[in-house]
């Protein structure tokens, strides 16, 4: 890893940061690198949502039930992602279940095109990271006083108030944990995108494949994985920053 950053900053065998501003004045590289960051907080932020309604109705479930549905959460992460992306191939191909289900309700007269676009790549990238996010929650949750949604409501506070005053700040802990685990993941997959995307949306870890293996652009790859790095790091940072504020 050492030896493939350095390569980023290398031109012509000295040491220059011409190489980023190259890759930075390109169309193609710009509209990669904000794709990928914005389904990666795309991803993130549907996760968080969904990830405190279902954190929360599984803790105050009893504990066997609790248990039973903990397990159906962990059990897609047991499947291989290769097999989860093909899978929404099945979904929204032009055969599948989502266009048959429009045709045969004369909502639409032809196949719509699902696949290869950002949406395909987004519902991918959501179902293969979201569980990471409700397991983190609910391990935050479970953590919190059992009394003080209750000390909340006697005292009048609403169930919007409830959530930004007590849930949200006992639980950021597990938020910027579980943020951080999503939008790491969802730069670096690489799977996903290339299944689901293909060379028509690109991210920055497939066109880091592109430059590998099609381009022998070393000096290119290593600025795109220096990318990725940065973007993880940076996206702990500011979800802290975010949690304490």
């Amino acid at each position: 890893m050492a030896i493939l950053l350095s390569e980023a900053f290398k031109v012509g065998g000295e040491w220059s940061l011409a190489g980023y501003a190259d890759f930075i004045s390109k169309p193609l590289n710009r509209t990669v690198f904000f794709r990928t960051l914005k389904l990666g907080a795309l991803v993130v932020l549907v996760s968080a949502v969904v990830g405190y309604a279902a954190a929360f109705c599984i803790v105050n479930l009893e504990p066997a039930k609790r248990g039973r549905m903990f397990g159906l959460i962990i059990l897609p992460l047991m499947i291989s992602p290769v097999a989860r992306t093909y899978a929404w191939i099945v979904i929204l191909g032009r055969t599948g279940i989502v266009n048959n289900t429009l045709v045969g309700l004369g909502i639409s007269d032809t196949p719509i095109r699902f696949l290869f676009t950002e949406t395909a790549v987004f519902l991918g990238l959501l179902q293969l990271f979201m569980p990471l996010m409700i397991i983190a929650l609910i391990s935050s949750m479970e953590n919190m006083p059992k009394d003080a949604i209750a000390a909340a409501r006697v005292l009048g506070a609403n169930w919007f108030q409830v959530f930004t005053r007590v849930i949200l700040p006992l639980t950021r802990e597990g938020l910027v944990l579980g943020g951080t685990l999503v939008f790491t993941g969802a730069l670096t997959a690489y799977i996903t995108p290339a299944i689901l995307g293909g060379s028509k949306v690109l991210m920055l870890e497939t066109l880091l494949y592109q430059r590998v293996n099609v381009s022998n652009d070393y000096v290119s790859a290593g600025i795109i994985a220096t990318i990725l790095i940065v973007m993880s790091f940076g996206a702990n940072v500011v979800l802290r920053r975010l949690a304490k504020a």
